[in-house]
């Protein structure tokens, strides 16, 4: 899969998945913007990168995120890839112990974001025939009980829902929108709910395939959904778990 001549934004790309799905990109020939809150990190991951720059951005922000779009234009002329991989986990509540501002700022992060980057993506994804990938999870896909507080399953359910809308709205301008679950992924922010070898064996036989995912595992099924290989697939929601949607 080359990308030689295109441009992708890739949301949360300071660590993680959004990280090796920067990597991948880059090292198949694109120009990639990284963004992300964390500026110093961003700019590490940036400079650790080809053909990457790094634009600092509260996905919370409208004008943020706008000016992340904005720059892209400037420095590259278009867009044809757009990741929506930016999230948060919020704390293990139940329902009724989480503050409505804990609901929100989930929400606002993990659902808003995606339409923020979305809505000033589409005017330059229109002329490219460009594709939207959308990083949702497998908490999206079934119920987990006591699992983050119903927020992070409710956002995420939700993009999967748009990913579906989205593809039936803009097929017409021939983009494609697709969309990836992962299960347990081994990234920094996993790292807080594994603290312990018996946390981490637990979660490794959770999974039916015997172990959590790795990220750049997750970078590989993003890259297939952005390429001339899935140039008939929009719509789809891939689960990339491990098995643990089938469960």
């Amino acid at each position: 899969m080359r990308f030689n001549d295109k441009v992708v934004i890739v949301t949360g790309g300071s660590r993680g998945i959004g990280l090796e799905a920067a990597k991948a990109f880059s090292k198949n020939g694109a120009s990639v913007v990284i963004t992300a809150k964390d500026s110093e990190k961003l700019e590490e991951a940036a400079q650790s990168l080809a053909n990457t720059i790094s634009i600092p951005a509260d996905i919370r922000k409208e004008e943020d995120v706008k000016k992340v779009v904005d720059k892209t234009i400037e420095n590259f002329g278009k867009l044809d890839i757009l990741v929506n991989n930016a999230g948060i986990l919020p704390k293990i509540k139940q329902l009724h112990e989480i503050s409505e501002s804990e609901w929100k700022e989930v929400l606002d992060v993990n659902l808003n974001g995606p339409f923020r980057f979305t809505k000033y993506s589409i005017p330059y994804l229109q002329k490219t025939s460009g594709v939207i990938i959308n990083v949702s999870s497998d908490a999206g896909l079934k119920a987990y009980e006591g699992f983050n507080a119903d927020a992070y399953s409710a956002s995420k359910a939700a993009l999967i829902v748009l990913t579906q809308c989205w593809a039936l709205e803009y097929a017409k301008d021939k983009i494609r929108v697709n969309c990836i679950c992962p299960g347990v992924v081994n990234t920094d922010m996993t790292k807080p709910f594994l603290k312990t070898d018996k946390d981490r064996e637990f979660m490794d036989k959770d999974h039916p395939l015997g172990r959590m995912g790795e990220p750049e595992e997750v970078a590989k099924s993003i890259l297939f959904l952005a390429s001339e290989d899935s140039s008939w697939t929009t719509g789809a929601i891939l689960a990339v778990d491990g098995g643990q949607s089938t469960k």
